[in-house]
């Protein structure tokens, strides 16, 4: 996504329709709270795949045991490095926008996905304020804590809609239910 967020945003927009504001998720390489127990379970997976891996491979093992460590190892490389990467990925081709009508929700990581909220509609919205004013706004309930573990592309589409790690969350979330007693 090399436009802006308000131009891509402004590509759905319908008649009498007004963008209130638009952004992008935070971007990069980061952490989040679930890391805190991702980590150690994802090291753990990820050297006793290789540990194994080695101790075959070296130990002259019929090729059906070589072969059979592969995927371990394999994923265990994934849940170490990879999906940090493919979340950076995923937010780098996300936008967002609020509209005086709805929420949109623009991605186009893996497919073209758009996700459209009447304000008119959205009965629960939550915020999550960090101490430097970014945060995430939930549409929905809460999906269970376990949930947020797996981190594997494409699974956030269990989840509630977001818009996760906006800036200034707490002006948008005023805007959105602004918007929201207008409409």
């Amino acid at each position: 996504m090399t436009d802006s967020p308000e131009v891509i945003v402004a590509r759905y927009l319908t008649s009498g329709e007004s963008i209130l504001w638009s952004g992008r998720p935070a971007q990069g390489l980061l952490l989040r709270p679930s890391d805190a127990l991702f980590i150690p379970f994802s090291l753990l997976w990820g050297g006793f795949a290789v540990f194994w891996e080695y101790g075959v491979v070296t130990s002259n093992a019929p090729f059906f045991f070589r072969l059979w460590g592969v995927p371990f190892v394999l994923f265990g490389l994934y849940i170490v490095f990879g999906r940090f990467v493919v979340d950076a990925h995923v937010r780098a081709r996300t936008c967002y926008g609020v509209t005086n009508q709805r929420v949109l929700i623009i991605s186009q990581a893996m497919r073209r996905e758009v996700k459209s909220l009447s304000l008119k509609t959205l009965s629960d919205v939550s915020l999550s304020e960090r101490s430097n004013g970014s945060g995430t706004i939930t549409f929905g309930g809460s999906a269970p804590w376990w949930s947020t573990l797996a981190a594997w592309p494409g699974s956030r589409t269990s989840q509630a809609p977001t818009l996760e790690l906006i800036p200034d969350a707490r002006r948008v979330f005023d805007q959105i239910r602004s918007a929201q007693g207008r409409s």
